[in-house]
């Protein structure tokens, strides 16, 4: 199985929520009442973005990659 790794954008809302956004999946963003709680729906989110993309034979629109140098 290929892992991949998607940067994920986490800010708090006015009443103290986690939202979470993949800026490389438009549309892809959940919350959680805790950053763990946030995290495993985060993964949640990526997995089913992630399968109605190959359901409807959809490329993964990844736009920014990391590098190590």
């Amino acid at each position: 199985m290929n892992f991949m790794r998607f940067r994920v954008l986490i800010e708090r809302d006015e009443d103290g929520i986690y939202v979470g956004k993949v800026p490389d999946l438009p549309g892809c963003a959940t919350e959680g009442r805790t950053k763990k709680e946030l995290m495993k729906n985060m993964k949640e989110a990526i997995q089913a973005y992630m399968e109605s993309l190959k359901k409807h034979g959809d490329p993964i629109p990844v736009e920014s990659v990391q590098i190590s140098v």
